[in-house]
């Protein structure tokens, strides 16, 4: 990178405590050649990038650090535990090599060397809680699904079975819980979460979403109807966009895409259980649909009942001055006090940093933050990206109408409810294996391999609805359940896990509600918009025409990705300030010009020795010297 490009970055783009910057031993005269030729280097990959990300307490001495960490401590009314804090600010300081440290008791190391180890360990209370957060993210899914049985009977009992205006109201009553999950329950998220923290907050919402599907089930009129998932939309809002915050708060760096994407497990979950329940209660009679409808308060009481057991957020309470009681909580979701030490005082430090530049100390100032200043701004962009992807590639096509679209191929109703129920396994056993990769492989990787075969697979369905009326009944349908399930497997392996647990990762903690309450917003209103038009729509363009445009909505949603998600695997949610320092100039010229022939390359012309250029972002204790051009 240019010395005038770096001297951008530093001095106009990055205020975040000097976040981005490159590489200090680097001399200041390396030119554009000079660095073109370090990252073509073909005799051997670069293990060096050309933005550092850094860790600010290498800034002062082992004593000034040991000395600021012990003060901490004592003036938080930890002052019997100002040594410990001592000890895990040099373990903070260099992470890598903490095995050096002799100030470390062998218990303090082994604990160290234990967790380094043994990435998938952690407390019974870390994944307590992780887990009932999970499970309340099956209301979601299920709520989808009760509807997708609930539309082949409710229709004909309120007269609304019709074409053209009865269509319309059927689509508000399936999406006014979307709409108002996104204009609503998303913006109340941070007077909430002020007044009751993250755990009060989303027993709040638990009640809300216990009540407001029984009153569904108990609905007399279409009105009725409209008005208890109207409140329930609010509540689905408030919760979607807390939850997710609350789990990545929890979670430890290594593994925080694992855990917080148990909530897309559970979002799939509760699609299959929400199938299981419509086709349980098929046989019921007339009062199969207010069933299907009611069973989705389960996983919401379950949620409301077991968040009284769980810590709350360490960082919520950071950030309201209670760190004596943050470090507690902390205490509680890491395996030894030496771990919980080391995460709480370096998110401390990156803290108060944050809040150096800081200035918006209201609701609007700080969601206006979000779109005004360049690094939250850059974060915004990908957030919004993935939530909004997340229905241009129409997966929820399929949550929301896949009964409907069975019927209309020839199944019967409890056939088609029997292929909804397969659609549902489908996306729970092909989300597990991304419990695995998205932590090695990257949201980016995913998303990005992902989207361009869902295309080919919705694409392939419509053109599959084509197929004319044959003998073999099975000829007819089956290649449209096949490649629907296939659409499923690529979503459930990229897009579907990776749109809350990203967009609940990117933002500062003092913007995170507010950046995570516009995300779910677009996310929402967008299924609200999708369920609202989908029934008229595949009237008027036919079923065929419908996929054949949600298709083509996934190359643009791919081509949107490329551009403005960056990738965040296996960074602490602090040093993720950085990865958004770099100008969106910058990141897209650093794709177009070395990773893209790199693809190329290696997968389009099978040169599989060629060498992967140098990342635009890596950890300082990643990289090594490199000497003066």
């Amino acid at each position: 990178m240019a010395e005038k490009d770096i001297d951008t970055i530093n001095d106009q783009e990055s205020p975040l405590y000097g976040a981005l910057h490159n590489n200090e031993k680097l001399t200041e005269k390396v030119d554009q050649t000079a660095h073109t030729e370090l990252v073509d280097n073909t005799a051997r990959r670069s293990s060096v990038a050309m933005n550092i990300v850094e860790n600010p307490l290498q800034r002062g001495s082992r004593e000034a650090v040991v000395a600021d960490a012990r003060a901490f401590a004592e003036s938080n009314g930890m002052a019997d535990q100002a040594s410990l804090f001592g000890r895990a600010a040099l373990v903070a300081r260099d992470p890598k090599r903490f095995e050096m440290l002799s100030e470390l008791n062998q218990e303090e190391r082994d604990a160290l060397i234990y967790e380094r180890d043994h990435k998938w360990h952690g407390p019974k209370m870390l994944w307590y809680s992780i887990g009932l957060c999970a499970i309340g993210a099956a209301t979601q899914g299920w709520d989808q699904t009760g509807s997708n049985g609930a539309n082949l009977s409710f229709p004909q009992e309120f007269g609304i079975s019709g074409k053209g205006h009865d269509e319309w109201i059927v689509g508000l009553i399936n999406s006014i819980i979307f709409l108002t999950a996104g204009l609503i329950g998303a913006f109340i998220v941070d007077p909430l979460n002020k007044w009751f923290g993250r755990r009060g907050e989303i027993f709040i919402t638990a009640l809300c979403l216990t009540a407001t599907p029984i009153g569904s089930g108990f609905a007399k009129s279409w009105q009725g109807l409209f008005a208890a998932r109207f409140i329930m939309g609010i509540g689905i809002g408030a919760k979607n966009a807390t939850v997710p915050i609350y789990s990545a708060e929890m979670a430890p760096a290594r593994i925080r895409g694992a855990l917080v994407m148990f909530w897309q497990l559970w979002v799939v979950i509760g699609i299959f259980l929400g199938f299981c329940a419509n086709v349980i209660v098929k046989d019921t009679g007339d009062i199969a649909w207010r069933l299907q409808l009611g069973s989705a308060f389960i996983p919401s009481f379950i949620l409301g009942v077991g968040i009284y057991f769980c810590p709350e957020s360490p960082r919520w309470l950071m950030k309201n001055n209670r760190n004596a009681q943050g470090f507690e909580s902390m205490v509680a979701l890491r395996d030894h006090p030496i771990i919980a030490a080391r995460d709480y005082y370096y998110s401390f430090v990156i803290y108060e940093e944050e809040k150096k530049v800081a200035v918006g100390s209201t609701y609007f100032t700080r969601m206006w933050d979000c779109f005004r200043i360049p690094r939250i701004r850059r974060a915004n962009y990908g957030a919004s990206t993935v939530m909004i992807a997340q229905q241009m590639c129409g997966i929820n096509i399929i949550s929301f109408y896949s009964s409907t679209i069975f019927e209309n191929v020839g199944y019967t109703g409890t056939q088609a409810l029997y292929a909804s129920l397969g659609y549902g396994a489908v996306q729970v056993v092909f989300t597990i294996p991304t419990l695995f990769l998205i932590d090695t492989k990257g949201r980016r990787t995913l998303t990005m391999i992902t989207f361009p075969l869902m295309c080919l697979f919705l694409l392939a369905a419509g053109l599959s609805l084509l197929m004319p009326n044959t003998e073999s009944r099975g000829a007819q349908i089956g290649p449209v359940v096949l490649f629907v399930y296939l659409f499923t497997i690529c979503y459930s392996l990229g897009e579907g896990p990776v749109a809350f647990q990203y967009s609940a990762e990117v933002f500062p903690t003092i913007q995170r509600e507010q950046g995570m309450a516009w995300a779910v917003c677009i996310n929402n209103t967008f299924a609200g918009v999708l369920s609202l038009t989908f029934p008229r729509m595949k009237t008027v363009m036919t079923p065929t025409g419908a996929f054949g445009f949600y298709a083509g909505l996934n190359l643009i949603a791919w081509f949107m990705i490329f551009c403005f998600v960056r990738e965040t695997k296996q960074l602490t949610l602090e040093e993720l300030d950085q990865v958004f320092s770099v100008p969106t100039k910058t990141f897209i010229g650093y794709e177009l010009k070395y990773m893209v022939p790199y693809w190329c390359k290696r997968w389009l012309l099978w040169q599989r020795s060629t060498p992967k250029p140098a990342p635009i972002i890596e950890k300082a204790d990643h990289t090594e010297t490199v000497p003066a051009a």
